[in-house]
């Protein structure tokens, strides 16, 4: 009975190996937003879009790709799991331009400090 448990066990955690290495293929991603100045930006839009990495199917199922959220009275917004990869993130703030750019995550934890630049002045041909 004993030798059966042992066996069961083994096979267990040999099964399991994949899911605990799956893990470790994510990020807990932190998006710092803050003015040129370095006040943080609140309530600003943060959207996540997984481009390219290691992989996007988890268990057979095609795992979450695009994530949004907002920063906080800090500036900061958090995505805890998001694929390792590179990855484009994309700040929409109300009286700033509007910031894109894609990034590389290849750590468990990864923070990206994001600075929002002001509008640029409006031109027209026409007086």
């Amino acid at each position: 009975m004993l030798r059966a448990l042992s066996i069961l066990l083994a096979l267990l955690v040999i099964s399991c190996g994949p899911v605990f290495s799956a893990a470790a293929d994510e990020t807990a991603l932190r998006v710092e937003v803050k003015t040129l100045g370095g006040s943080p930006v609140e309530r600003a839009s943060v959207i996540v879009r997984f481009v390219e990495g290691r992989s996007i199917i988890k268990f057979g199922r095609k795992i979450r790709t695009t994530w949004e959220t907002r920063t906080n009275t800090e500036g900061v917004a958090r995505v805890p799991s998001v694929p390792q990869g590179k990855v484009l993130i994309q700040v929409i703030a109300k009286g700033y331009q509007t910031f894109g750019k894609e990034f590389e995550l290849d750590q468990e934890e990864q923070t990206v400090q994001i600075k929002l630049n002001p509008p640029q002045p409006q031109y027209s041909v026409h007086q």
